[in-house]
Parts: C-alpha cells; structure tokens; sequence
C-alpha cells in the first residue's frame, strides 16, 4: 500500500491574502491516490497548485496536470506509485485576476550579423521577481511559419540567415516559471530587412 503521510494547505498570492484551502485529505482506493481539498471562503478568482514530495527529499515537484487549475480534488497516483516510498502533498492557491503579467517590451534594430531583438519586461515586474523572469520571442515569417526561441529577460537575440528584402514581425511573451504565470503577447513589431 503507497504510504501517503502529510497533507499541507498553503497559499501565494500578489495583492490579497488568501486563507488556505481547508480539509486536505488523500483518498486511496486500489491504488488510486486523490487529494481532496475544500476552497477558501474568498474563492472567486482562484487557482489551485499541487506539488508533492518523498519524504526524506528537500524538493518539492510539480504535480504537470494540477497546476492552476480550479477543481478541488487532483490524481497523484502516477506520482505517488512506489509502495516502498512516503509521500507528502501540498496544495497552493493564488488568484488569477490579481497576478496579470505584463508583455515585455521589444526593440528590434537591424545589423550586419542580422536582426537584433532586445527584449526587456517591466520594471516592476523585475524588481518583484529578481531573476526567474525569461521571455519567448516569436518570429513570424512571411507566408505566416512562426520560430519560438527563449531568452532572458534583458538578453539580445540576434537572427542569422534572414532572407534580404523580407518583411518579418516579432512578438514577446513573459514567463514566470516560478510563478507559473505568463504575459500575453506583445505588440507585433515589424521590419523588412536589408
């Protein structure tokens, strides 16, 4: 039997205080492991995040299909399948609406080794954050074929090999990974290169 031993509420959040979900409880049957919880009383806009961990292990892990959801109740039992092992769980709970991200903003300049992007997000967001704080670019080529490459906020990117007198956008996206929260896409930013 998968030994399921401690069940932890707790929250992160922006701007508000949030109480923590309440009656955290496994249900175990013929190996099927569900954590249950009940929702706060404030739960208008909420998240839900589980994580796991074995006992004896510093690190908590991402349950990949429980994070920010809004059900109360997730799966474990593929995480939690080694009879010989203790578990711990935990569940978090942010609010959305409080944890909208800004779209980074972009610079593009055109060079003798390509096109240069530079991509920057916020002040604020940064000084909140620190580092953990990447960004997607997206390059939309003509006829609409896109290219996604990550780079740090702050980071230039340079694009070789561009075909000459062809026009091409660039979009950017934050991405808190930590946070698991993201930007919308910014503003496309078009030039025709030389």
């Amino acid at each position: 039997k998968t030994r399921l031993l401690a069940l932890i509420g707790s929250t992160f959040s922006h701007n508000w205080m949030l109480a923590p979900p309440g009656q955290v409880r496994f249900e175990s049957t013929d190996f099927k492991n569900i954590l249950h919880w009940a929702a706060p009383t404030n739960s208008s806009c909420l998240q839900y995040h589980v994580q796991y961990k074995i006992y004896g292990e510093l690190d908590w892990l991402n349950v990949s299909n429980c994070q920010g959801i809004q059900r109360h109740h997730c799966d474990l039992s593929a995480a939690t399948s080694d009879v010989r092992e203790w578990y711990y769980a935990r569940v978090r709970v942010s609010c959305a609406a409080t944890a909208k991200v800004r779209p980074p903003s972009v610079r593009l300049n055109s060079s003798k080794q390509g096109l240069v992007v530079q991509v920057k997000a916020s002040r604020v967001l940064m000084r909140k954050v620190h580092n953990g704080v990447d960004n997607n670019i997206y390059v939309v080529h003509p006829g609409g074929k896109e290219e996604v490459y990550e780079v740090a906020s702050g980071s230039k990117l340079t694009l070789t090999e561009l075909k000459p007198r062809t026009h091409y956008c660039v979009q950017a996206q934050t991405v808190i990974p930590r946070h698991m929260r993201s930007s919308d896409r910014s503003t496309a930013k078009c030039i025709t290169t030389d």
